[in-house]
């Protein structure tokens, strides 16, 4: 309730409906999610990964509105701004918090099985569950790859140092991980380890003032 009237408050001063509206469709969705879709294949980790997003998106969304209300080189050059850095940011969070949610539905599957519930690992098999954890991995340090090799381009030397060694590095150590676990304290690890991967890749977000 309380981040339901802050939402109202943001949507009232910025003019912009969306920040309440989505807001309210997200608490609507965590409501279905604890009630129905957690126990479902697959949508429940959706899901979640989605809204982990779009904690990011939201400040796209509320601020491309407050920008038409300035000049317009002005407001075209915050927007563009701010998009390009919501969409990265938005996509990391996506990829890592789907497969933080994967890994926790293996370690959790024992008892996720005694009550009915329809996970990836219980419908498909733990193998599966680390194949398609193993290639978000990929598709997440790939990605991460990509942009150090344009950040470089714009000298952003730090930034680079930062995200090989907090998000990249400790990436590949959780793929290098995921294949031979087998016990519930090994996925647990592996959970934390992606934890502090999310708490890392936020973190960079101070490099974004620092070098634009």
């Amino acid at each position: 309730m309380v981040g339901l009237l802050l939402s109202a408050w943001a949507s009232y001063r910025l003019r912009n409906p969306i920040p309440a509206v989505f807001n309210l469709i997200t608490v609507l969705l965590l409501w279905f999610y604890s009630t129905t879709f957690k126990r479902q294949l697959l949508i429940g980790n959706v899901i979640i990964s989605l809204l982990t997003g779009w904690v990011v998106l939201v400040l796209y969304a509320a601020i491309s509105h407050v920008g038409i209300s300035r000049p317009p080189g002005d407001a075209l050059k915050v927007v563009a701004r701010i998009y390009k850095f919501a969409v990265l940011y938005g996509g990391f969070a996506f990829i890592i918090s789907l497969v933080r949610e994967v890994v926790k539905d293996i370690e959790d599957m024992e008892g996720d099985a005694r009550y009915g519930c329809r996970t990836m690992p219980i419908v498909w098999g733990v193998p599966v569950s680390k194949m398609f954890v193993t290639v978000w991995l990929i598709v997440l340090i790939a990605s991460l790859v990509i942009l150090q090799i344009y950040a470089l381009q714009l000298g952003w030397w730090w930034s680079v140092f930062y995200s090989f060694v907090a998000i990249i590095v400790p990436s590949f150590y959780i793929l290098r991980k995921m294949m031979p676990a087998q016990t519930p304290a090994q996925f647990h690890e592996i959970s934390t380890l992606i934890k502090l991967v999310m708490l890392t890749g936020i973190l960079s977000m101070v490099f974004i003032n620092w070098y634009s």
